[in-house]
């Protein structure tokens, strides 16, 4: 395969890696640069792979494996060797260390909020955190699909409304 012949076939199927990217990373950015760094390793080892094999097979595996080392990378970045005698390896981000309370509490908090919903709003929300499918949740309820992802948006509304003593500030 020429490098020209190459070079069309890594632009014809980056917009296959696209969807795997934001899968990976779940950030637009984020998928942006691994799939350019997907499309630079490839181009740079083109002559590593093997003409005759699947193309597309080879640039996920690529994507996948950038995608593992980025995320080594960032997480060694955070952690630092203790050169005492009893080498403990420390986390060196601000970490503060909670006894579960503020979390039962937010918990506490959140089911009170859910059940102040009114039912109409409540269910679908409910069967959707429970891992209902929208469709599902239409057919059960015998509503349109489109009424329930109302629903459920107006809930999660009603909800970060209601809960927003608990946002985060950075």
């Amino acid at each position: 395969m020429t490098t020209l012949e190459f070079s069309y076939s890594l632009n014809h199927l980056s917009s296959s890696l696209k969807p795997f990217a934001m899968k990976l990373t779940r950030d637009i950015d984020d998928a942006n640069d691994l799939l350019q760094d997907t499309m630079v390793k490839a181009y740079t080892n083109k002559d590593k792979f093997a003409e005759g094999t699947n193309l597309k097979a080879w640039l996920y595996t690529i994507m996948k494996n950038t995608f593992i080392t980025n995320y080594q990378k960032m997480v060694r970045r955070g952690t630092f060797v203790d050169t005492t005698d009893n080498l403990h390896y420390l986390n060196s981000s601000n970490v503060q260390i909670e006894n579960g309370v503020f979390g039962n509490l937010a918990m506490d908090d959140i089911y009170e909020s859910i059940d102040r919903l009114d039912d109409v709003f409540k269910t679908p929300f409910m069967m959707h955190y429970r891992g209902f499918k929208y469709h599902e949740i239409a057919e059960k309820l015998q509503i349109p699909i489109g009424t329930v992802k109302n629903r459920i948006h107006i809930a999660r509304k009603l909800l970060k409304e209601d809960l927003m003593v608990y946002k985060h500030k950075n």
